[in-house]
């Protein structure tokens, strides 16, 4: 069982600790709570996190309490999924996915 099983809830304030100076992949999910597909992909993730947390960092952003980081990286649908490596952003999934989409999506930084 990989020791990271856990979606880590990231804000304005930690994101560059927690997601741009992370020394592995993050996957950084861009939501609302008031965003119906956000809360469809939220169980994806957390089995996302269960699954992959060896190989892939899986983290939570509130664009309400959180707009700076949103405005930063230019998210302007939610959800957003965006993928971090070195600092940069890699990778950009706009939309609820099913699971086996999402891995798809997914595959060159999981595998």
């Amino acid at each position: 069982m990989p020791e990271n099983t856990t979606v880590v809830t990231v804000t304005d304030d930690s994101f560059a600790e927690l997601v741009l100076r992370s020394p592995g992949p993050v996957l950084v999910d861009f939501w609302a709570p008031w965003c119906g597909p956000c809360k469809q992909l939220a169980p994806v993730l957390d089995e996302l996190a269960g699954e992959h947390g060896d190989k892939i960092t899986v983290a939570k952003l509130d664009v309400d309490a959180n707009p700076q980081s949103a405005k930063d990286f230019r998210v302007m649908s939610l959800p957003t999924l965006v993928v971090f490596r070195d600092g940069a952003a890699v990778q950009r999934i706009v939309g609820a996915k099913a699971k086996a989409e999402l891995l798809e999506d997914l595959g060159g930084v999981l595998s």
